[in-house]
């Protein structure tokens, strides 16, 4: 295998479309305004995946160092399990993956706000640096947070809360009550990846000392937290389209049948080999649900 492969390997590309999902939606609630900005879409589109190879890289990394990754896994091998790169290459990676990241999020801060909003130019500077620190602290380091069982609290606020409601306010400097139900919508779907991952691999993380929320919870609790998750995502978004006046509000709803679908079998599943499958259909669903409201809220 080449070293490019490698590192198209390590980059978890599967993981790449659940990571602009929140994006996608905060663009789209902002299609009817004649000040929307195509180009700041793709920057931020672009910017939220190199957030995401940050995260992938340093989760190869961290889970790699601490033993987490072992052959009791169930999950796919990584690529630092697999001795396929080294640890001081896996820190270059992640060194290079930040710098690109920060450059294209101080692009779209600068196209956004201008270099004389000082205030918005500090706050979302914070905020990329802060993007940063959450995508390496997951497994990175003696206090990573990931091993804490505040992982889920992470991805609600960063997929769901940063990524909708800043993308919305980037394009058009405000907020709205209904951005932030969107919110929760994507970020319930992204936690309900990060528990099935964690479902997945919740006896070996117990034995290591992983403790995420999932292993707080055990195997019963997880799965109810999981109906939880997407079970509340799923009723909101049927309140949210259905109070609205679009013509093509039936076109998200289209996601609600793969969802209900997937509940029944997580809630009846007793291999966790077998969730794997479902959480690359969960973070898909999600993507298209994102897509999907695009198109909806574009065709008006």
């Amino acid at each position: 295998m080449t070293k490019t492969k490698v590192w198209i390997r390590a980059a978890r590309l599967r993981t790449l479309p659940l990571s602009v999902s929140g994006i996608i939606v905060g663009n789209a609630l902002c299609l009817s305004e004649n000040n929307f900005s195509w180009i700041l879409f793709l920057l931020m589109l672009l910017t939220a995946i190199s957030f995401q190879i940050i995260s992938n890289f340093a989760n190869d990394y961290g889970d790699g160092i601490k033993g987490t990754d072992n052959d009791a896994r169930l999950g796919p091998e990584r690529v630092f399990q697999a001795g396929l790169l080294s640890r001081k290459e896996l820190k270059n990676g992640i060194f290079a993956s930040s710098v690109f990241a920060l450059i294209l999020a101080i692009t779209v801060i600068l196209l956004a706000f201008g270099a004389n909003s000082l205030f918005y130019l500090g706050v979302f500077l914070a905020l990329s640096f802060i993007s940063i620190w959450a995508a390496i602290s997951y497994t990175v380091g003696k206090g990573a947070y990931g091993y804490r069982g505040l992982g889920d609290l992470f991805v609600l606020l960063f997929f769901g809360g940063l990524s909708v409601l800043g993308s919305y306010f980037v394009q058009l400097k405000t907020f709205d009550f209904n951005v932030l139900l969107f919110a929760v919508v994507i970020g319930f779907l992204s936690v309900g990846v990060l528990n099935l991952n964690n479902m997945r691999d919740l006896d070996n993380d117990a034995a290591v000392g992983k403790k995420t929320f999932a292993v707080f919870l055990g195997k019963t609790k997880a799965k109810l937290y999981h109906l939880f998750l997407i079970g509340g995502a799923t009723v909101l978004l049927i309140g949210v389209f259905i109070t609205t006046e679009l013509n093509y509000f039936w076109l998200p709803m289209l996601v609600v049948f793969p969802l209900v679908r997937h509940m029944k079998v997580v809630v009846t599943n007793k291999l966790p080999k077998k969730l794997d499958p479902e959480l690359k259909k969960l973070a898909l669903t999600t993507f298209f649900l994102s897509v999907l409201i695009f198109i909806a809220l574009h065709l008006g």
